[in-house]
């Protein structure tokens, strides 16, 4: 007895007698198949030619893709992105992935206005197609920022996270005002009076030795809010110049106790309202006062001029 079956079959897995199970397939399903895989393929082309509402279909695309182009000839195409965005941020907006709003953490000195303006970030942008590093990137470059986060939050919100450099002293080189953090470093040229209020050095490497100035400063006295700037003379020892125009010099060593005894001594002598130019605390124990022209020429008329006899000129 032969084992092969009759007819053509399929072979399937039979649980009983751990048997393989012959499955007669239809005839009516073998020819079928067989039809199917003689049809050519201008056949199936055909096929899906007829297909139900494929002609409206690629009738309204064509027009799209017509109109779009006129729109790019045209001009209206450059107008509508300078207005509304690219196509994909447009879609992604109507979809409810726009910017609805930013969350800025960490800003002081700068402003919130300014910070946005900085990032490029406009009302045409879509939160799913903005370039987060870009935008990280542009506010980084701000001089008053040391570094920044910008995190999505989807579906419509941005967080910006900003670490600023702290404004701390002013600093004039080179007829130049700059902006200088703590350790020094120029953050950014004076353009804001709202700085003026920062201690101001001048002079080479002064911008580094801001907290020697500080401490002459904090000893000063009534005479605090007089002092305008601070300035280091060779790299050695520092010059006060007070808002009146008197200059103050003072030693290598140990200025501020030096320009402590000038405050004590300006309120008992009211020097202050003296016609100086400088005064001069170099040397220990003495201070040498230098008259304006007009003083220094007073005197000298004063001591010229002879004295008559028992005192009467």
């Amino acid at each position: 007895m032969s084992l092969a079956p009759a007819r053509p079959a399929f072979a399937g897995y039979s649980g009983d007698n751990n048997r393989f199970r012959i499955e007669t397939a239809k005839p009516a399903i073998l020819k079928k198949r067989r039809r199917f895989e003689r049809r050519s393929r201008s056949e199936r082309f055909v096929s899906f030619a007829s297909t139900p509402g494929l002609g409206v279909v690629l009738a309204l695309a064509f027009l799209g893709a017509t109109g779009l182009f006129g729109s790019i000839r045209g001009g209206e195409y450059d107008v509508f992105v300078a207005e509304q965005g690219s196509v994909p941020d447009v879609l992604a907006k109507v979809a409810g992935l726009g910017i609805d709003g930013i969350t800025i953490v960490g800003a002081h000195e700068l402003s919130e206005d300014e910070i946005v303006a900085t990032s490029g970030i406009t009302t045409r942008d879509s939160l799913l197609f903005l370039d987060a590093a870009a935008v990280r990137a542009r506010i980084k470059d701000a001089p008053l920022v040391r570094d920044v986060s910008v995190r999505k939050l989807y579906p419509a919100r941005l967080l910006i996270e900003v670490q600023e450099r702290e404004p701390y002293a002013l600093w004039q080189m080179n007829g130049q005002v700059q902006i200088v953090s703590a350790d020094g470093m120029a953050i950014d040229r004076l353009s804001d009076e709202r700085f003026a209020r920062l201690p101001f050095v001048v002079g080479e490497d002064a911008n580094l030795r801001v907290p020697e100035f500080q401490k002459i400063v904090e000893g000063a006295g009534e005479l605090r809010d007089q002092i305008r700037a601070g300035t280091l003379v060779a790299g050695r020892r520092w010059n006060i110049k007070l808002k009146s125009g008197l200059e103050i010099k003072l030693p290598e060593l140990g200025p501020e106790v030096a320009f402590a005894r000038f405050a004590k001594l300006a309120r008992e002598m009211r020097i202050l309202d003296k016609d100086l130019i400088s005064v001069d605390l170099r040397i220990p124990d003495r201070m040498v006062a230098r008259l304006s022209a007009d003083a220094a020429a007073a005197r000298a008329d004063s001591l010229r001029k002879p004295r008559a006899k028992g005192g009467q000129t």
